[in-house]
């Protein structure tokens, strides 16, 4: 009888670590979230911040405790982007955030062409210390 136990006891740890390795290997970085890979940045987009102008969707600029972000010319495509809210995740801490376009990272003028530029507060929801100034992330169209 005991052997028997020991035998039910063993299978259902070898099945527990069957299920918990496919578990792992289904395991996203990104919080499963997919999305295009880019390249995170800080911005200022405060009157006098590290942003310089005004931003493009509305001419104004904006406070840093606001979740929002400027897109590399390509995603910004023209405005289409435009006060529309976009999902990121970070590769770092897995946590997703939802900002508003606000603006075009010009890569024209040096933008790379896979920069999200974002707030201060984008960093701050995501758990990552500006200080580091670039992160890997996901977005996508919210």
């Amino acid at each position: 009888m005991a052997k028997a136990k020991i035998a039910v006891v063993i299978v259902i740890l070898a099945l527990l670590q069957v299920s918990c390795a496919t578990a792992r290997k289904k395991h996203k970085p990104d919080g499963g979230s997919g999305g295009t890979s880019a390249v995170m940045t800080v911005n200022g987009f405060e009157k006098g911040g590290t942003g310089g102008g005004p931003s493009e969707c509305d001419g104004k600029y904006h406070d840093d405790d606001d979740l929002i972000v400027a897109l590399s010319s390509r995603w910004y495509e023209g405005g289409k982007r435009c006060q529309n809210k976009i999902r990121i995740t970070s590769k770092d801490t897995g946590k997703t955030v939802e900002a508003t376009v606000v603006d075009e990272c010009d890569s024209n003028r040096g933008c790379k062409n896979n920069i999200v530029d974002s707030s201060p507060a984008v960093w701050k929801k995501l758990g990552l210390d500006t200080k580091v100034g670039e992160v890997p992330v996901t977005w996508s169209d919210a």
